[in-house]
This record gives C-alpha cells, structure tokens and sequence, in this order.
C-alpha cells in the first residue's frame, strides 16, 4: 500500500511524529489502541474523522519500518 499521502511528518507537528495527514493522530497512537484489542469499527467510531484506508496506511507504514530496520547491518 502507498501510504505516502496518508502518513505525514511534520516538525512542528506532534514532535515530527509520524501522523495521519490532516490529524494529530500519530501512527504509534492508531497501534497502541489496535494492539490495546480495540477493533477497527470501534476505532473508526471513537474517531469519526479515521477512515479504514488510515488504519491499512498505519500498519503499511509500520511493516515498512520494521522491514527497513530489520535489513540493517547488525
């Protein structure tokens, strides 16, 4: 998934954390309510401006970064 244009990083904003475009609402935020056991309609409901392309952007964006980090030399 490109999520390039959904997952942001803006200095000033939520301390260069990475966000969701248009939000304050940082990946690490959307993970932490999803590993918590919230489900996507509870999520999307409790935050009506998410949308399920965000979540699958939040979960792309980490898969990247894990995959990135894990192909670093040791």
């Amino acid at each position: 998934m490109d999520y390039s244009g959904i997952i942001t990083i803006e200095p000033g904003k939520r301390s260069g954390k990475p966000c969701i475009r248009g939000t304050r609402m940082t990946v690490t935020d959307v993970l932490e309510y999803l590993a918590s056991g919230m489900t996507h309609e509870q999520l999307l409901a409790e935050f009506p401006d998410l949308t399920e392309t965000d979540i699958r952007a939040c979960l792309a964006f980490a898969a990247d970064r894990e995959r990135k980090l894990a192909s670093l030399p040791g």
